[in-house]
């Protein structure tokens, strides 16, 4: 028995912050739970198509990578298969169609095989959406589903889908119109790649490029070498009231201080030695839309100069015109560098990084971001497997631990080349016969690893290269160019010569790279 003792109740007096509304991510995993809680399935997935490519948008009962996964309906007959089904169908357990599940249902100690396999088409708003698949270890999981079940568990999935695509359709004409009644800088493709990741520190930075992408307010994109600030920049045009305009991306870090002028602001004929005609700038292209300066802590100072002039006064002037052209352009700009420093050092202006770095966006390194290792991972491996014409690769569990327990010094670039070099490595190891490719830690090949070095400032990429030995009597000339030499050279090995392979994982212009290899007195490299 419990004595029962009368209390005052106490009223909170502090107001309650209401609850943010849910993503559009977040509704389509609670549908997905649902549903999964009708079917004796180990796993579930909603797939969206988009011109001819499913991309997984929830999964309930697959691993984590299957989120980075593009599955092309060409490549996947399976799928192609469920896609073509009036009304769905289930596949025989000796089915001898490649499975795009095997060895991606979480909790296994092991890669196993999927032995129950059935899907059905989602229709919403008369249109093909996408497809639900459902899958199962043992091979007669499915046994009791009637087809009078799937059609009602269809029904239930795009019905709660349309009820999303309605709400998201009200979200974004709200916010669009709220941008539209700014009184303060009046807010006026799609990509290849995404920024991938289910961490709290991928979910804030995607929060903060969506509160500001509606604006025109000038972007800082700061972050180390390798961490996709690229794809930030595509997100925040995709998102603005600019979308439908250009994106215009300018690597400065590649702009030699001679061409700089003309690259940036056009010229006219006869300008200089070699203007044969008039030229429009980068700025005059990517006019209504969005201009993307890439390592813009690389700009010589005169350019930053007329850099500044352009963001007060939103005028250009071609090099060779009297002529004063107005342009209308957000600007996005991105550095690895410690702009404040190079402000002391004088090899950046105060008042250009001031007016650059109005909503500054840092970009989370890959070390800090947990299992979204595994979810670039798998996009990562999606892309190998059809260029290696590969049935499926797939991350052993200690594989996997070993990618999620790496430093990652060189950021998602890193992991992208690691695993495209496993990927070949098991693949030419295991044939093109098997049912998958399992990539095990010593295709990784992480232990020792170098850094993406190519990419650090040269002090740091001396200093981080301590297995390169010096010659007695060495300069720090000699020694640089030492080591620069060996690291292009292992390089052009790992890429069979090719010029371009080798320049994009050095992060260097074709062209500058090959200049490079010509001082260094590098030779092997092809024309490609």
């Amino acid at each position: 028995m419990f004595d029962v003792v009368e209390t005052t109740p106490v009223v909170e007096t502090t107001a309650v912050r209401p609850r943010p509304p849910l993503t559009e991510a977040e509704h389509h995993q609670r549908l997905l739970a649902a549903a999964k809680d009708l079917t004796r399935c180990d796993a579930v997935a909603l797939l969206r198509l988009d011109t001819g490519v499913l991309t997984p948008v929830a999964v309930e009962g697959l691993s984590v990578e299957a989120l980075g996964r593009r599955f092309p309906v060409s490549a996947h007959p399976r799928l192609a298969q469920l896609l073509d089904s009036p009304a769905g169908l289930r596949f025989a357990p000796d089915c001898a169609l490649p499975d795009p599940y095997d060895g991606l249902v979480a909790g296994q100690p092991t890669i196993l095989a999927v032995h129950d396999c059935m899907g059905a088409p989602l229709r919403v708003g008369g249109r093909l959406w996408g497809l639900l698949t459902l899958d199962a270890l043992h091979p007669h999981a499915f046994d009791d589903i009637r087809p009078a079940q799937t059609e009602a568990l269809v029904r239930l999935v795009e019905s709660g889908l349309e009820a999303i695509e309605t709400i998201h359709a009200m979200e974004v004409r709200a916010a669009r119109e709220q941008a539209l009644a700014q009184a303060w800088q009046q807010s006026s493709r799609v990509v290849a790649r995404e920024l991938l990741g289910t961490s709290a520190e991928m979910n804030n930075l995607r929060r903060e490029i969506d509160t500001v992408a509606g604006s025109d307010l000038t972007v800082l994109v700061l972050g180390e070498t390798g961490v996709g600030k690229d794809l930030v920049a595509q997100r925040l045009h995709a998102r603005s009231l600019r979308r439908e305009q250009p994106l215009v991306q300018v690597n400065c870090a590649a702009l030699p201080e001679t061409l700089a002028d003309s690259e940036l602001f056009g010229h006219q004929k006869g300008a200089f030695t070699g203007a044969v005609q008039e030229r429009a700038g980068k700025f005059e292209l990517a006019d209504g839309g969005t201009l993307f300066l890439d390592e813009v802590g690389e700009l010589p100072l005169s350019i930053q100069a007329k850099l500044l002039r352009v963001l007060q006064s939103g005028e250009i002037q071609r090099p060779g015109s009297d002529r004063v052209r107005r342009v209308d352009v957000r600007i996005v700009a991105a550095t690895n560098r410690d702009l404040r420093t190079a402000i002391v050092q004088g090899r950046f202006r105060a008042d250009l990084y001031h007016r650059l770095a109005v909503y500054p966006l840092l970009v989370p390194p890959l070390r800090e971001r947990g299992k979204d290792v595994l979810t670039l991972a798998g996009g990562f491996l999606e892309e190998n497997q059809h260029r290696l014409g590969a049935r499926n690769l797939r991350l052993t569990p200690a594989a996997k631990s070993a990618l999620v327990s790496h430093g990652w010094p060189g950021n998602v670039r890193e992991l992208e080349h690691v695993l495209g070099r496993a990927a070949l490595r098991a693949f030419n190891e295991q044939g093109r016969g098997v049912r998958w490719v399992a990539i095990e830690p010593r295709h990784l090949g992480l232990a020792g690893a170098l850094p993406a070095l190519a990419d650090a400032a040269p002090g740091i990429a001396m200093a981080q290269a301590t297995a390169v030995e010096r010659r007695e009597g060495q300069t720090l000339r000699e020694a640089t160019e030492d080591f620069q030499r060996r690291w292009v050279t292992d390089a052009l090995a790992r890429h069979a010569g090719h010029l371009s392979r080798a320049a994009r994982e050095a992060g260097m212009d074709r062209s500058n790279f090959h200049r490079l290899l010509r001082r260094l007195g590098v030779t092997g490299a092809d024309s490609h």
